[in-house]
């Protein structure tokens, strides 16, 4: 197969494959690769070369088609006998060839500035319902029909309109942010709520964890608001108590300390008072005030994911929509066939070359239908991959914001120890003047009646 050349038949825009190959209607395209899976490799005429769907070429010199692989051999001569084409699913994944060369393997994806080294976007999308068309050697009426082709084994399975590989032979994907946990590579499937009853989507979960944290945030705002009435109540009766007149009239060095100490109390009420104002600017407001659009934001981002998810719902319906209709176009053809068989006229073979010709249009349909499923997808994941990233980059944000405005209550704290430290450091050294005997002369000065003792009365 490889040298052949092929006809393609519809344009390709090359993005369902990382290195797909763009082409129009019409092209000429030398086949290079011709790997399981319904993916070949091939070169224009300009030199250009990629990967792209066997379906949409034909093959231009009618051969056998290569062992397991898609085959599109849609030009090939079809007598009245048996059906002319037939649909199989592929066997790997869409979007990746099931024998990727290594410099595909090691291609960097690049989402919203991370580069992340590791599977491909589409090669996480495993095997979509992509398919391929093959086509029978003509059989001339009365001639023993021909065996049917065996199905491919399942290698997917649709679960809420999201294509999943199938676990039995699921192939081995690489984490996107290996050995980081990231947001972007553990929320892809839709997990029941605590009750059991509904389904919360991965995107969900992260939201919510996004608006506890929220949560939590203004939690811990009000928490430090109770710490700053504790703080103004506290400088409040300190100030007060400060006012008091007891033991006003001590006197000499201990009055001096005593004086000293309820001065103090007012100087550690203007401490707290400075400190509670500092945990009102430094604290609580940044914790209040950071991201206050952020409900918002996340509603936005809610819509965002939620629409493309209805989008890829619609898109999947479509699919089985157009699955049923080619179905039925397949066994009205059988039918026209089995008459055929049995009575050999011009009018039958008219009705099955008319039926033909709607088995195929069906097909056609279902592959438009399966190809827009893709893209769906496709957007879908790659919008889940940025959108997660950046939920996980705002909580690294939001962690990391809270500590450093913690720390700075910490700071503010030992400050504050500091100072009031500072306010009874005078006192300190005032108390451990305190002299009795000093406090003695002086007051003895100061209140003394006369140092003349009294004497014997003489007769």
């Amino acid at each position: 197969m490889s040298g052949s050349r092929c006809q393609t038949l519809y344009p390709f825009s090359g993005e369902r494959h990382r290195q797909g190959l763009r082409f129009a209607a019409g092209e000429l395209i030398t086949v290079l690769q011709v790997p399981d899976g319904g993916w070949w490799e091939g070169q224009k005429e300009d030199g250009l070369r990629g990967w792209f769907p066997a379906s949409y070429v034909q093959l231009l010199e009618v051969g056998a088609g290569p062992s397991g692989g898609g085959t599109a051999r849609v030009g090939a001569a079809v007598g009245p006998g048996r059906a002319g084409t037939t649909w199989e699913r592929p066997s790997s994944v869409p979007g990746t060839p099931k024998s990727p060369p290594a410099h595909f393997l090691q291609h960097v994806l690049t989402v919203n500035g991370y580069h992340i080294s590791g599977t491909p976007v589409h090669q996480l999308d495993s095997a979509h319902m992509n398919l391929r068309k093959t086509n029978g050697d003509p059989q001339t009426p009365g001639s023993p029909a021909a065996p049917p082709r065996r199905q491919s084994k399942e290698s997917s399975l649709t679960i809420n309109s999201v294509t999943f590989p199938h676990p039995d032979i699921m192939p081995e994907q690489q984490l996107l942010k290996p050995s980081e946990w990231s947001y972007c590579d553990y929320f892809w499937a839709d997990k029941k709520d605590s009750q059991g009853n509904n389904t919360v989507s991965g995107f969900e979960i992260l939201l919510q964890k996004q608006l506890k944290g929220k949560q939590m945030q203004k939690e811990m705002a009000e928490f430090v608001r109770e710490r700053i009435k504790i703080e103004e109540e506290y400088a409040k009766n300190l100030s007060k108590l400060s006012q008091n007149s007891l033991a006003a009239q001590e006197e000499g060095t201990l009055g001096e300390a005593w004086a000293q100490l309820k001065k103090s109390l007012a100087d550690e009420a203007e401490v707290h008072l400075k400190f509670s104002s500092k945990l009102q600017s430094e604290v609580e407001k940044p914790l209040l005030n950071f991201r206050e659009n952020f409900k918002k934001d996340m509603k936005k981002c809610d819509h965002h994911i939620a629409d493309l998810r209805k989008q890829l719902a619609s898109r999947y319906a479509a699919v089985e929509k157009a699955r049923k209709a080619l179905t039925e176009r397949q066994k009205d053809l059988e039918m026209k066939t089995q008459q055929l068989e049995v009575k050999l006229s011009n009018k039958t073979e008219e009705e099955i070359k008319k039926a033909r010709r709607k088995s195929t249009q069906a097909g056609d349909d279902l592959m438009r239908c399966v190809d827009l499923y893709n893209q769906a997808q496709s957007k879908w994941f790659e919008e889940m991959v940025t959108t997660t990233l950046e939920l996980e980059k705002l909580e690294v944000e939001r962690v990391e914001m809270i500590r450093q405005h913690l720390c700075q209550y910490t700071q503010l704290r030992h400050e504050t120890d500091m100072f009031n430290q500072s306010t009874v450091e005078l006192v300190d050294q005032l108390l451990r003047k305190v002299d009795p005997a000093k406090d003695r002369e002086l007051w003895v000065k100061e209140h003394k009646t006369g140092d003349i003792r009294p004497v014997d009365m003489e007769i």
